[in-house]
């Protein structure tokens, strides 16, 4: 018998704000435990939670991006059972009245693009940070109130792969959407699976299995695949399922037994009574729409406009910061492809040498531009401005000042190159007999012999247009 794996997504991704999602207590991580926390993060009596806007705003900017429906009214509901890693022992959520819902995304998988429906998106708070030890539990509470959307998938995911992938799609859109950092290792985007089997062609779903807190893209992915397969042997050994949460050893690269699942949990939810149903205006939606920072779909389009290929943009757009310096360093006018070349080659071998993002490169954007502008318009050569880009490296300023430091003025003067390319093709009798038979790498050659004579000061394309006339007179 064969299987069909039926997988639904929950992630949650903490949000970019200054403040907390109910209170004005600072975020930032990895600060000293409890050093970020305000009355009310802590419950303490008289406390009254106040909505966070930025958060609002952050919440229907990704509604937008999965096209999804956004609620014109905000309504939060108590989580009423108890939380050990929230002081006040319950959560502010948006059960009944999610502030988006029923959406879409488009994920391109090695089987061709896929839609994937999403069912929710919810607003809510994270809970405290807790550090297990042999004989006791730490809690530290600065996590605690940081403001969360939850975004649950319909279970329309078929494979570790797809998995993967539709996790990288809404990471990439919170990132570029300056929401989240998305940073999977800080907890920042956190992700559970839901995963059952059913007979190929069977309408009714098989018994759910949970796997809890995957960590990377590539565990996502692996521990959906071995779950697969775990079922699978189950099913066609006479066995069941038992509904269980497991999480992924990544020692073992399996999936573990956390515990069993008997009846549903009820977390006996009713209407948050300290926040009242708050009106979203359209202005306010349409406000928050439309200032929406750029997506990587759109940052995509509009870079093989300007003339880009596929994998120079797919290289690109792989990395916010590595846009944001794209989009900084072309404002001088330099040539698209010559300058995604730069950035992909040359600055990236740098920053995997020294371990660094771009945001901390040496090189400013504006810098590396007016340098790849100065080759594009034969001020210098290749070969000078590699020159000069090592310089820049060790010292960021204007390329103008470190070419006349280094005296690497490109010759133009025809006269000049055309003595030394006459020279040249006079001691190379065999070139001109080779040209002359067709061979065409006759000439670069040639160029070879000139460029090394002028010690690499000469216009390149210059020396080759005269080399091919001097050829054509003999």
């Amino acid at each position: 018998m064969n299987f069909e794996a039926v997988i639904g997504l929950e992630i949650h991704v903490e949000m970019n704000t200054k403040s907390k999602m109910f209170s004005n207590a600072p975020i930032c991580y990895g600060e000293l435990p409890n050093s970020l926390t305000v009355p009310l993060d802590l419950a303490f009596p008289g406390t009254m939670p106040v909505v966070n806007k930025q958060a609002v705003i952050n919440a229907i900017r990704i509604c937008n991006a999965l096209k999804m429906t956004i609620d014109r009214e905000l309504w939060f509901d108590r989580k009423n059972y108890f939380y050990s890693d929230l002081p006040k022992g319950y959560q502010i959520t948006q059960q009944q009245r999610p502030i988006g819902s029923n959406g879409t995304l488009e994920i391109n998988t090695s089987l061709g693009k896929r839609n994937i429906s999403i069912e929710r998106l919810h607003l809510e708070e994270d809970t405290c940070k807790q550090l297990h030890s042999w004989d006791c539990t730490l809690l530290d509470y600065n996590r605690a109130g940081i403001p969360l959307v939850e975004i649950v998938s319909r279970p329309d995911l078929r494979s570790g792969e797809e998995a993967r992938q539709y996790v990288e799609k809404i990471r990439s859109i919170v990132t570029f959407l300056d929401v989240s950092t998305g940073k999977m290792e800080e907890g920042s985007l956190r992700c559970d699976v839901n995963i059952s089997l059913r007979p190929i062609g069977a309408e009714k779903l098989g018994t759910k299995v949970e796997i809890k807190n995957l960590n990377s893209f590539a565990n996502i992915e692996k521990a959906v695949e071995y779950e697969i397969k775990r079922q699978e042997k189950v099913l066609l050994s006479g066995g069941a399922v038992k509904q269980e949460t497991r999480r992924f050893d990544e020692g073992l690269k399996q999936t573990v037994l956390m515990r069993l699942k008997t009846d549903a949990v009820d977390y006996k939810y009713f209407v948050e009574p300290n926040i009242p149903p708050i009106k979203l205006s359209e202005e306010f939606i349409t406000n928050a729409i439309e200032t929406s920072p750029e997506l990587a779909e759109v940052k995509l389009t509009r870079y093989q406009n300007l003339g880009l290929n596929d994998y120079d943009s797919q290289m690109l757009i792989s990395n916010k910061k590595t846009c944001a310096y794209f989009d900084e360093a072309i404002k001088s006018g330099a040539n698209a492809k010559l300058l995604a070349n730069w950035i992909i080659v040359d600055v990236q071998a740098i920053l995997n040498k020294e371990m660094v993002d771009i945001d901390q490169f040496k090189v400013s954007p504006k810098n590396l531009g007016k340098l790849v502008l100065m080759i594009e318009k034969q001020q210098v050569s290749n070969k000078q401005g590699r020159e000069i880009f090592q310089k820049l490296v060790e010292k960021d300023e204007d390329p103008d000042i470190i070419k006349k430091a280094l005296g690497v003025d490109l010759i133009s003067d025809s006269d000049v190159i055309s003595q030394v390319v006459k020279e040249i093709v006079d001691g190379n009798p065999q070139a001109i007999i080779d040209y002359q038979n067709g061979k065409d790498r006759a000439v670069g050659f040639l160029v070879g012999q000139v460029m090394k004579k002028m010690a690499g000061k000469a216009n390149p394309a210059l020396v080759n247009k005269l080399v091919v006339e001097e050829l054509q007179r003999r």
